[in-house]
């Protein structure tokens, strides 16, 4: 039996959020600046968006398309409240949860599904249960992969159930704009469209692989089998014993490259420390991005072999970067690392847990490597994170 996977997706989650505190705003045109880009629209209504309005759109121009638009600043720690009780309650119903972001998750269904006479009434009962507990609409995308589940829940909101098998692909998601595939950015949209490619089916069944390889590289095959519904990724629980992570959430959000790649260099060196000290090296590399409209992706990658200095950590993390960061801006990265190889099993050759080997780089070296990559302020946040690390 293959899998089968939700995709639970509140809908409008800030600005519902906020009709619950004040019932007069229900019906209006209303949207949530972010918490530090108070300039960029959080989310907004079902009403602001008939204007044009989303998210990620200045708040000038949002006010421009919709004159009447109601303006909040937003009540985070409510969000945070309400977020906890929408994921304990799909808890209920099983632990093979992966948090996306703070309103939307993946879930692993295969077992309890069978458990119903029909296998979407699952689906309705949990998304029937998250409106009456927290008040909030949900959309659910059914899927045998994570990707399809995703792309399902966007097709129909709010309160939509819909399943996308991959013999729906051609006809449900190939004709999408290619913007809407999941894993393309903004930045790489007008690649796509200059080389002639403006749908996901176009992708799927491209005309000229090598010039997409100008624009995705290595990552070619894996986005043309993404465009043709396959998506070999598993479920990541979030508090996962099997692996060690670490993060950062910036004071401000970043849209700087070499502020990030500066972050993530510390990030290495920090959960570097880390594995050591547990004796430990990994095979399965991760990175987070949460951006600042609070949207989570994750990606990972396969080593060949069993990873923990810090020069191979951020040269991975950097590669994973590279290829999914859409050019938000970022509130938080993180990087971790799982599939832990047993110490005994490890080659002595590579000498990874010699509790005498020297760190990959100094303190200083990295400070200085920092101070040539970024700009004053930008240094300053790094070379705060990283003398943190140190003291602690």
């Amino acid at each position: 039996m293959s899998r089968v996977y939700f995709h639970i997706d509140l809908n409008a989650f800030f600005a519902n959020a906020e009709i619950l505190l004040d019932p007069s705003l229900a019906g209006k045109p209303i949207a949530v600046a972010g918490s530090t880009r108070r300039s960029v629209i959080s989310t907004c209504s079902y009403e602001a968006r008939v204007y044009g309005v989303h998210s990620a759109m200045p708040v000038s121009e949002a006010r421009r398309l919709c004159p009447q638009l109601i303006l909040l600043e937003g009540h985070y720690t409510w969000y945070s409240e309400l977020s906890k009780r929408f994921m304990s309650i799909v808890h209920r119903y099983t632990d093979d949860v992966e948090q996306a972001s703070v309103d939307e998750c993946y879930a692993d269904v295969t077992e309890i599904i069978r458990r119903y006479l029909r296998p979407l009434d699952l689906a309705t009962e949990l998304q029937q249960t998250i409106l009456r507990e927290t008040g909030i609409p949900c959309s659910i995308g059914v899927g045998p992969n994570m990707m399809l589940a995703k792309m399902a829940s966007d097709m129909k909101k709010p309160m939509g159930i819909t399943v996308l098998r991959l013999r729906d692909v051609p006809q449900k998601m190939w004709p999408l704009p290619i913007g809407d595939l999941r894993g393309i950015g903004s930045r790489t949209v007008p690649l796509l469209e200059e080389a002639g490619i403006h749908t996901i089916g176009e992708l799927a069944n491209p005309r000229d692989p090598a010039r997409l390889r100008e624009i995705f590289g290595k990552n070619t095959e894996h986005m043309i089998r993404k465009a043709q519904g396959y998506d070999d990724r598993v479920l990541v629980r979030e508090y996962d014993a099997r692996s060690m992570g670490v993060s950062e959430t910036m004071l401000e959000d970043v849209t700087d490259y070499e502020e990030l790649r500066g972050l993530f260099r510390v990030l290495a060196r920090r959960l570097s420390s880390r594995l050591k000290k547990s004796r430990k090296a990994g095979s399965l590399l991760q990175i987070r991005i949460c951006y600042f409209d609070f949207r989570n992706i994750d990606r990972s990658a396969k080593m060949e072999h069993p990873i923990c200095r810090s020069d191979d950590l951020f040269v991975q993390a950097m590669s994973l970067f590279d290829s999914n960061w859409d050019g938000d801006p970022v509130r938080l990265i993180g990087i971790s690392v799982s599939d832990f190889s047993d110490e005994n099993a490890v080659p002595s050759r590579l000498n990874l847990f010699n509790e005498d080997m020297e760190d990959d780089e100094n303190t200083e070296d990295i400070l200085a490597d920092l101070n040539r990559q970024l700009g004053t302020a930008s240094f300053h946040r790094a070379s705060a994170l990283l003398k943190k690390e140190k003291d602690a």
